[in-house]
């Protein structure tokens, strides 16, 4: 008797829904923002927000692949000469930034070369695949995985995979990351207040957003999209600063084979990722800034198969 009471009381336990199983315990994500080409002011503050979401929600823990110490800075595009400017005055300054280009690429290329280190041990498949999954946080350029088809497969075989803003402006000549995200930046140009359409009101990712909702940022022109192959969730029917008719995406999220993708192009500002930011420099209220949270906060939940949200393809017509 003493024995069937032991055992029912074990299996109510195991029963009960106040313990924790495995399946509710947080996922482990693997936050990116390394940078091989324009790095994001940003940056620090996405990495702390994203901490906070992760911690406050329960729904995700985050370690981190940091920028490598050292990167050397760009001095820019070549002079061009002044209106009243000798050609004396002007040659020198040519030279000057010659001599600057110079130091800059034996400085970058030196630099890679620790980047290509450092990523093939923190990257390494071996090291990485028992994350749940991954967010590219601002990254830009040739990211140097030592393995990025196998990275691609990895997300395919089950994982999450999640990029904000210039996550789109990342490994554009390895045409397997864009295919995966969904598309690639093209261009930008100023920074603008727009108000996104939101095209699937019932997915988790943007139910939070409010009617009217409007926010200032800077809107990427993405290349290599088709309707077709995505869910959109956001966009524009019209080019957000010159205001010709078209299609201009700004989030959107796929499945990628057992895998899942959400993409948002906002994200350029510390003032949308973080309300508490200089409040004298702001140009989003501390109110967008906590909706744009909460739509990076379910875009992830989403994308670990912890929050409801349709994936079906070419939902625009």
């Amino acid at each position: 008797m003493l024995k069937s009471v032991l055992f029912l009381t074990g299996l109510l336990a195991l029963v009960s829904p106040g313990l924790t199983s495995a399946a509710d315990a947080p996922k482990k994500m693997l936050v990116v923002t390394v940078t091989t080409g324009f790095r994001h002011s940003s940056i620090e503050t996405a990495e702390k927000v994203l901490a906070q979401l992760g911690q406050e929600s329960g729904a995700f823990t985050v370690d981190y692949v940091h920028q490598p110490e050292g990167q050397p800075k760009n001095p820019g595009r070549p002079p061009e000469k002044k209106g009243k400017e000798t050609d004396e005055a002007f040659k020198l300054r040519v030279e000057e930034y010659s001599a600057a280009q110079a130091a800059y690429n034996a400085a970058n290329a030196e630099w890679n070369g620790k980047v290509k280190e450092y990523m093939a041990d923190k990257m390494a498949i071996d090291k990485i695949k028992g994350y749940d999954g991954f967010i590219f946080a601002n990254t830009t350029g040739d990211l140097q995985l030592p393995d990025r088809d196998g990275f691609i497969d990895l997300i395919k075989s089950g994982k999450a995979f999640v990029a904000m803003h210039s996550g789109s402006d990342t490994y554009h000549p390895f045409r397997r990351y864009s295919e995966m995200l969904g598309g690639e930046f093209e261009t930008h140009k100023a920074q603008v207040e727009v108000q996104p359409i939101v095209h699937d009101k019932e997915h988790s990712a943007v139910s939070m957003i409010p009617e009217g909702f409007r926010a200032f940022d800077e809107i990427y022109i993405i290349k290599t999209f088709t309707k077709d192959s995505v869910h959109a969730l956001l966009g524009l029917n019209a080019h957000p600063n010159e205001g010709t008719p078209g299609y201009f995406p700004i989030s959107w999220c796929k499945p990628w084979g057992e895998g899942r993708v959400f993409y948002t192009s906002f994200g350029h500002r510390e003032d949308m990722w973080d309300p508490t930011w200089n409040p004298e420099q702001r140009k989003n209220s501390p109110e967008i800034a906590k909706i744009y949270q909460q739509h990076i906060l379910s875009g992830i939940k989403w994308a670990l198969k912890i929050a409801p949200g349709d994936d079906s393809l070419g939902n625009l017509k």
